[in-house]
């Protein structure tokens, strides 16, 4: 059974940066995408950034201050985020996709106060 950890997330101020790191149990090239999403109450998840072996995606609320990138030798992906806004406090949660499922992780909190 595949295993998607996060971790990371906190309580900072506006402007301030965090990164967050998802481990997974098994090699990241197993998987065709590895992402992360975010919710807030009430609201649909929401892809953040993505990363493929040749590329990555952000949404355009972050662009320019989001990074997704691989640690390979220790099959982690993370998430820097920088100058942070109120309006990412979401709780944050990892995905790994593949031709037959999707797999997600508990997700992390992150909370940005003004």
């Amino acid at each position: 059974q595949e295993q998607l950890v996060e971790s990371g997330g906190d309580l900072v101020q506006a402007g301030g940066s965090l990164r967050l790191s998802c481990a997974a149990s098994g090699s990241i090239f197993s998987y065709t995408t590895m992402g992360w999403y975010r919710q807030t109450p009430g609201k649909q998840r929401e892809l953040v950034a993505a990363i493929t072996r040749g590329s990555a995606n952000y949404a355009d609320s972050v662009k320019g201050r989001f990074t997704i990138f691989r640690d390979v030798a220790n099959n982690t992906i993370h998430l820097q985020m920088n100058n942070l806004k109120p309006d990412d406090t979401a709780a944050y949660y990892c995905n790994a996709h593949t031709a037959r499922r999707d797999y997600w992780g508990r997700g992390t909190q992150v909370t940005v106060s003004s």
